[in-house]
């Protein structure tokens, strides 16, 4: 895997492609998804409170974005068994995936990686069609991302 290459003066970059599996061992690839938009959600652990809250606020709005034709992948480097019982736990109806092992290394090539807690940082990204990254959203530790931030990076790749 690739590291994150330099933006260019948009500060638009090719996605480093991936392979993860989800919540219950399938594999998902990155580059199988072009042709949809993707909202790629880094967040550092299953079961803790901000994540959840964040997590279950994109599955109670996942219609619209459904609608939207958008692809939810939200990753931590929780294992896929962690993650099932996550999901199951929660009601989530979208791909969580495990970047468990090599640990991190998805979130690294992102440059979402907190090695001091060898953790996902809380980092999204909105990635166009062609597998473009069109906008990163950040929020520090214990600080949610605002769902809005998500809408309206959508709405402007929308309308581009």
């Amino acid at each position: 895997m690739e590291l994150r290459p330099s933006p260019a003066a948009d500060g638009r970059y090719p996605a480093p492609d991936f392979e993860l599996p989800n919540q219950f061992g399938e594999p998902t690839r990155l580059s199988g998804l072009k042709g949809s938009p993707v909202l790629l959600v880094f967040y550092p652990f299953a079961f803790s409170s901000v994540c959840s809250g964040e997590l279950d606020e994109l599955e109670a709005v996942r219609g619209e974005f459904d609608r939207g034709g958008i692809r939810i992948l939200a990753v931590s480097c929780d294992s896929k068994y962690s993650l099932r019982a996550y999901a199951q736990a929660r009601g989530y109806s979208f791909d969580l995936l495990a970047d468990f092992w090599p640990h991190g290394e998805v979130a690294h090539a992102y440059g979402a990686f907190d090695a001091e807690h060898g953790r996902p940082l809380r980092a999204s990204f909105i990635i166009d069609q062609e597998g473009t990254v069109r906008r990163v959203i950040r929020s520090d530790a214990g600080t949610p991302r605002p769902l809005q931030a998500y809408r309206d990076a959508f709405k402007e790749l929308a309308s581009s």
